[in-house]
């Protein structure tokens, strides 16, 4: 009986957290010459998820790639850096926001906000100074949370 009971509670246990794992959503944003907004664009160029989620950086059109702007995301977060010409996936597991630029592209406005969870870190992420359209770009973006 005393058996029983704890395989149950070990298997309610796996259940739950099998449950938590699978919540974790994916989320797609293209790299493009071309967009709704214009040219050199990231599409969407704002996106709110949840702590654990997903993002693919998709290399849909050549000479792009997807890495995080200095400065520009919460305390504690891990920058990344996606190769020029390759698809970047990342999983964002700690709230804020998150600037991500294509590097050749940056002062042209090719710039996007990931938003995780609460923007914590949304005062400092206004205040990191940014080249040409993309402080135009990212004023937009963030002016709204």
């Amino acid at each position: 009986m005393k058996r029983t009971r704890m395989f149950a509670l070990a298997l309610a246990t796996v259940a739950a957290l099998s449950g938590t794992v699978a919540m974790a959503a994916e989320h797609e944003v293209k790299m493009l010459n071309k967009g709704a907004k214009g040219v050199m664009v990231f599409e969407p160029d704002l996106i709110r998820i949840a702590p654990g989620d997903t993002v693919h950086f998709r290399a849909t059109n050549p000479s792009h790639n997807a890495e995080t702007v200095p400065g520009m995301l919460p305390e504690g977060a891990e920058a990344f850096a996606g190769k020029m010409n390759k698809d970047v996936s990342v999983t964002f597991t700690q709230e804020g926001v998150y600037g991500v630029k294509c590097k050749p592209h940056f002062a042209m406005g090719m710039v996007a906000a990931v938003v995780v969870g609460d923007p914590v870190n949304l005062d400092d992420a206004k205040a990191v100074k940014t080249p040409g359209k993309a402080k135009k770009v990212f004023a937009e973006l963030l002016g709204g949370l």
